[in-house]
């Protein structure tokens, strides 16, 4: 087919120079792969009729030593002609770009374009319009306001809060191009050095990867390790702490096979042994790694709700003391739960909870309505 398709576009006697030139300087490339010690990117197309791009791109991934390779299975050979396709933001995505030699994931961060942003967002509006989120945060004042307004606008803050449960655990290499496009680093005690001391909004789940696998009957429970080392942290940088809880997942699945029930069956318990891995960036280690099996509800509605920002501002000396940072440590942990219960207790008040009431109000008030109502705070 690839060769009939050759064939019709060039004259017979040029396309056998063209393969003997080919030829020539691929034997001169592969004789030399194995020393290039350059990061290498390569992109493959799924539906290219005139090479077998994805053929190759897998035979030079294996022989590059620091190589990366990122698949577009719709797309044909003219990768870079089709729409949806832009460089700039695959090379963003791959932590490529650098303001210096070494790569610094924290100043190196290229804001999302109007055109990303409205990529990503639109991948994501069906969740939305589905789950109907209620947002809620604290003002400095203890009044409850619906949206952000109480999350301080000047950093450095940090968001620290629950993990509700996630699906995707061993997700394609796209998507997690596109989550640090928005602004994701890999958890270490560097980058989160950098990121207080630029002043950011910084987002954390002490109970990492835990807390995000949890099992049938460990709902909206935290899984924090002893180690109060964020808190001391953000003191040194006179952070604001913002405590969060998001309750909603069991509005929409629930989980009929979690990572204890593959373990009673010897075969798949070999298997999750071998994934089992140890995070030293983590809060926490040895997570089974697990692909929960869901039973899909009804759709309900996810409830937001940022708790009164704590202040760290001058604390720094006392936080020496492990049993101060402790302390504040455990305070952030109890806000958390409070979140939840608030917003476990609060939504059996809200008529809107299930996705039908919802229809029918949008229906009758306009699809245009920014927001439905939800339950009195």
């Amino acid at each position: 087919m690839k060769s009939q398709v050759l064939t019709d576009i060039l004259p017979e006697e040029t396309l056998i120079w063209k393969l003997q030139m080919l030829k020539t300087a691929s034997t001169f490339v592969n004789s030399r792969l194995d020393v290039v010690e350059a990061r290498t990117l390569i992109l493959t197309s799924g539906r290219d009729q005139l090479l077998p791009s994805q053929e190759e791109g897998v035979r030079l991934c294996h022989k590059l030593p620091n190589c990366e390779i990122r698949r577009f299975g719709d797309s044909g050979h003219f990768l870079f002609l089709e729409d949806g396709i832009d460089l700039v933001s695959i090379i963003k995505g791959l932590y490529f770009y650098r303001r210096g030699k070494y790569l610094n994931c924290v100043s190196d961060y290229v804001p999302l374009t109007p055109s990303e942003f409205n990529k990503f967002y639109s991948s994501y509006r069906l969740v939305e319009d589905i789950t109907s989120p209620v947002i809620l945060s604290t003002l400095d004042n203890g009044k409850i306001v619906r949206g952000l307004g109480g999350i301080p606008s000047e950093g450095p803050v940090l968001v620290v809060g629950y993990h509700i449960l996630r699906s995707k655990v061993l997700p394609d290499a796209l998507l997690f191009d596109i989550v640090r496009m928005t602004g994701a680093v890999p958890v270490s005690a560097g980058n989160f050095y950098k990121l207080l001391s630029s002043k950011s909004h910084i987002l954390l789940y002490p109970g990492g990867s835990r807390e995000a696998l949890h099992r049938k009957d460990e709902k909206y429970k935290l899984f924090w390790s002893d180690r109060p080392e964020f808190v001391r942290m953000a003191a040194r940088f006179g952070a604001k702490i913002v405590p969060f809880g998001v309750v909603g997942e069991d509005d929409v699945v629930d989980v009929l096979f979690d990572c204890g029930d593959p373990m009673k069956i010897p075969f798949l318990k070999s298997v999750i042994e071998d994934l089992t891995r140890t995070d030293a960036n983590e809060e926490t280690a040895n997570v089974d790694i697990h692909v929960p099996v869901f039973l899909p509800k009804i759709p309900g509605r996810f409830y937001y709700y940022f708790g009164k920002p704590i202040e760290t501002e001058g604390r720094m000396p006392e936080l020496r003391d492990k049993k101060k940072a402790h302390e504040l440590y455990m305070t952030v942990q109890a806000e958390i739960e409070k979140c939840l219960n608030f917003l476990k207790e609060k939504r059996e008040n809200d008529l809107y909870r299930n996705i039908l009431p919802r229809l029918v109000y949008q229906a009758t008030h306009g699809a245009a309505i920014s927001e439905v109502p939800t339950f009195e705070f």
